[in-house]
């Protein structure tokens, strides 16, 4: 197997990998007007980290839904207040409303007087899959091969865009139960524009135990490939990814001679997490 990586977490210092192609367009879309940005994700969320560098470059004001509970703290908090965003916390079954209903966060946010974008979790709208699809063309070659991590099924989706039925693209689920994101990434294809690709395969069984959880395994193998490439990690998502890889590559699940590319999608800072464990 012939292996590269795709260094996305280069793309930016703080606004980084898939978050920065997710909100490139939803926000070029905002210059020169005065737009209030809410979105919505947990006290460790690489999107609500980097839009909230992303508005604050911009001066637009910003207000992040933030699944838990007052008092609740995180260093991802503590910089996005420090950047002017507003955060408000909201419990989980009002949390699982905002997933289900894209107008639910009108009962939590009052912005008078202002245009107001909503972004939904993870940036993962429409729009977004545009510039994520631009990836594939910064590639050296077409592999036969990409291999990323999901968490809402939007990179996955853009990067099937970008290719347009070339290639196959192996999605390694961050999440138990992630099945459904099939669904999902067909969606976002579908309002993106885009035809139903299926030249893709979304392996659910690499997940260590669900969103934010890791195993003892996967925390060795993320210190281990540091050490040894220089290449950092998070064990969130793009350790998972890598972890798995090898796995399928020991398993004989990729042929000898492929040509494979490894997408780091940036996020390394929800890392800071797991140091505090």
């Amino acid at each position: 197997m012939d292996l590269w990586m795709k260094r996305d977490d280069m793309l930016h210092p703080q606004v980084s990998g898939n978050k920065f192609r997710k909100l490139k367009y939803p926000l070029q879309a905002l210059q020169g007007q005065s737009t209030h940005v809410v979105s919505m994700g947990g006290i460790w969320s690489n999107h609500i980290h980097a839009l909230a560098h992303a508005v604050h470059a911009l001066g637009l004001p910003a207000t992040a839904l933030i699944r838990g509970a007052s008092g609740m703290h995180s260093a991802m908090l503590d910089d996005v207040v420090a950047l002017g965003m507003q955060v408000q916390f909201v419990n989980r079954e009002a949390y699982r409303q905002l997933r289900a209903d894209d107008t639910a966060w009108r009962s939590h946010v009052v912005v008078p007087d202002e245009r107001t974008l909503w972004l939904p979790e993870g940036g993962s709208a429409p729009l977004a899959l545009r510039g994520v699809a631009e990836l594939v063309a910064e590639l050296p070659f077409i592999p036969d091969y990409l291999v990323l991590a999901c968490g809402t099924g939007a990179t996955l989706a853009g990067v099937l865009a970008g290719l347009g039925g070339r290639s196959r693209v192996l999605g390694i689920a961050a999440i138990s139960h992630g099945d459904y994101l099939r669904a999902d990434i067909s969606r976002l294809l579908d309002q993106a524009g885009y035809p139903d690709y299926q030249n893709y395969e979304l392996l659910t069984g690499y997940h260590h135990g669900g969103y934010g959880k890791v195993s003892a395994g996967l925390t060795d193998f993320c210190h281990e490939f540091q050490q040894e490439t220089a290449i950092p990690l998070e064990p969130v998502y793009t350790g998972k990814m890598m972890y798995a890889l090898r796995q399928l590559w020991h398993d004989g699940y990729l042929a000898q001679n492929a040509r494979v590319v490894a997408v780091h999608t940036g996020g390394l800072q929800g890392a800071r997490g797991f140091a505090r464990r």
